[in-house]
Protein backbone atom coordinates (compact mmCIF):
# COMPACT_ATOMS: atom_id res chain seq x y z
CA UNK A 1 0.00 0.00 0.00
CA UNK A 2 1.33 3.35 -0.78
CA UNK A 3 0.26 6.58 -0.02
CA UNK A 4 -2.46 6.78 -2.29
CA UNK A 5 -3.70 3.66 -1.23
CA UNK A 6 -3.66 4.96 2.14
CA UNK A 7 -5.37 8.13 1.18
CA UNK A 8 -7.77 6.35 -0.10
CA UNK A 9 -8.16 3.80 3.35
CA UNK A 10 -9.32 7.05 4.73
CA UNK A 11 -12.34 6.93 2.31
CA UNK A 12 -13.05 10.76 2.15
CA UNK A 13 -12.83 11.27 5.92
CA UNK A 14 -11.10 14.89 6.60
CA UNK A 15 -8.77 14.58 9.67
CA UNK A 16 -8.30 18.28 11.65
CA UNK A 17 -6.44 16.57 14.69
CA UNK A 18 -3.23 15.77 14.51
CA UNK A 19 -3.09 12.86 16.92
CA UNK A 20 -6.19 11.20 15.15
CA UNK A 21 -4.42 11.76 12.19
CA UNK A 22 -1.50 9.91 13.71
CA UNK A 23 -3.34 7.65 15.14
CA UNK A 24 -4.43 6.23 11.76
CA UNK A 25 -1.59 6.55 10.28
CA UNK A 26 0.22 3.81 12.63
CA UNK A 27 -2.22 1.29 12.16
CA UNK A 28 -1.84 1.73 8.81
CA UNK A 29 2.27 1.73 8.67
CA UNK A 30 1.75 -1.46 11.46
CA UNK A 31 -0.25 -3.41 8.53
CA UNK A 32 1.88 -2.10 5.79
CA UNK A 33 5.21 -3.38 7.76
CA UNK A 34 3.93 -6.63 9.55
CA UNK A 35 0.85 -8.33 8.34
CA UNK A 36 0.39 -7.35 5.01
CA UNK A 37 2.22 -9.63 2.12
CA UNK A 38 3.98 -8.21 -0.65
CA UNK A 39 4.23 -9.87 -3.48
CA UNK A 40 7.51 -8.37 -5.05
CA UNK A 41 9.19 -10.23 -1.27
CA UNK A 42 7.70 -13.45 -2.47
CA UNK A 43 4.39 -12.84 -0.26
CA UNK A 44 6.62 -12.19 2.78
CA UNK A 45 6.24 -9.33 4.83
CA UNK A 46 8.67 -6.00 4.67
CA UNK A 47 9.32 -7.41 8.63
CA UNK A 48 10.12 -10.51 7.45
CA UNK A 49 12.16 -9.63 4.80
CA UNK A 50 13.99 -7.52 6.75
CA UNK A 51 14.25 -10.02 9.68
CA UNK A 52 15.59 -12.54 7.34
CA UNK A 53 18.15 -10.57 5.83
CA UNK A 54 19.84 -8.88 9.12
CA UNK A 55 19.60 -12.32 11.30
CA UNK A 56 22.76 -14.42 11.17
CA UNK A 57 22.43 -17.50 9.56
CA UNK A 58 24.12 -20.82 12.18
Amino acid sequence: MDAEEFYRLLDGLVIDDAEVFNDQLREWEDYYNYHRPHGGLGGQTPYERLKQKTTPQA
